[in-house]
């Protein structure tokens, strides 16, 4: 019979379905899982503060540009690499692998790929707030009209539709993808890149400076070996103009020779899980809390009572020097 665990997740984006995600697909072959009120572990990730009300075990997990926090965590998950004991690297596009897997390269014909090809290249976005990616879409649309697919730069009527699935699928009739994160740290790699090798769109990659350990820099165009933008749209404008360059990076392995496979990826993760579940740890929930923690997470009535006092400060200040009084925007209470 399998061990029974008694789990909940916390603080995921709105769409986490709480009884049927990777984790609960994952640990479902050897464990008995229960969603539960009261569980043992709570998985929690980054948008949202529900995980302080757990006084168990506290299991973090985040697929964005987010490092542990040790302090409020037991063990964590994320693309960091981070040398805690307590940590393993996931970076969010291995979550992708069993649902969307790569197509073989056993069977794989580049010429056929390449006269599929029907447009240019491709940008879908919705998130603003990347200034090197909007300029990277204006310059290469110098050369070529870009299909700007999501809400952001939207220039083909509407955003793709479809969830991952309509998105693959619309990144297929291109030759290239812009696959850039939405920020530049070491270990941050996303489903962007990983998208674009699925559909055989040929990624034009951003964001991760160490994304060679991920994915074999022969099979991409990476920034990083170009180290400007201006160079890499160059080497775009060289690889588009020449079929047989095109095709050999389409024929390159996508992993590098010591990246373990999926297969060996999912035991590591579930020894990692099975490592957490028998471990009798002392949570660190119920532990005393150092100074740094408070200094980084100060309690709320703190905050706010900090707030105020500034506040006044600044309305004396404004009514000793004669200026305009100070307002506060109700809508940002």
């Amino acid at each position: 019979m399998k061990p029974r665990i008694r789990l909940r997740f916390s603080d995921f984006w709105p769409t986490f379905d709480l009884h049927d995600n990777d984790f609960t697909r994952l640990l479902g072959d050897t464990y008995r899982i229960e969603i539960s009120d009261q569980p043992d572990y709570l998985i929690y990730s980054c948008y949202g503060e529900q995980f302080r009300r757990h006084r168990g075990i506290r299991i973090f997990y985040t697929g964005e540009n987010r490092r542990p926090d040790f302090t409020e965590c037991d063990y964590a998950f994320s693309f960091d690499f981070c040398e805690h004991p307590d940590h393993m690297r996931l970076p969010y596009w291995r979550l992708y692998f069993p649902a969307y897997p790569l197509p073989s390269q056993l069977t794989f014909d580049s010429q056929t790929v390449l006269r599929n090809k029907t447009r240019f290249c491709n940008f879908v976005y919705s998130n603003k707030y990347c200034p090197t990616r909007n300029r990277f879409f204006r310059l290469l649309s110098k050369y070529k009209r870009v299909d700007a697919g999501g809400k952001l730069f939207n220039n083909i009527g509407r955003p793709v539709g479809g969830g991952t699935v309509g998105k693959i699928d619309f990144l297929r009739s291109y030759k290239f993808t812009i696959a850039f994160e939405n920020e530049s740290y070491p270990g941050y790699t996303t489903e962007k890149i990983y998208e674009a090798m699925v559909a055989n769109s040929l990624p034009i990659y951003w964001g991760n400076p160490r994304v060679n350990i991920d994915f074999n820099p022969a099979s991409f165009l990476n920034y990083y070996d170009y180290g400007s933008l201006k160079n890499l749209i160059q080497r775009v404008i060289e690889v588009d103009q020449n079929d047989d360059l095109y095709c050999h990076y389409l024929q390159q392995p996508r992993f590098p020779r010591d990246a373990l496979n999926e297969a060996e990826f999912r035991l590591q993760l579930l020894k990692t899980f099975d490592r957490i579940f028998s471990s009798g740890k002392t949570p660190v929930a119920q532990q005393p809390k150092p100074v740094r923690h408070f200094i980084i997470h100060p309690p709320k009535q703190f905050t706010s009572r900090l707030k105020q006092k500034s506040l006044r400060l600044a309305r004396k200040v404004s009514y000793h020097l004669n200026l305009p009084r100070i307002q506060v925007d109700s809508n940002r209470r």
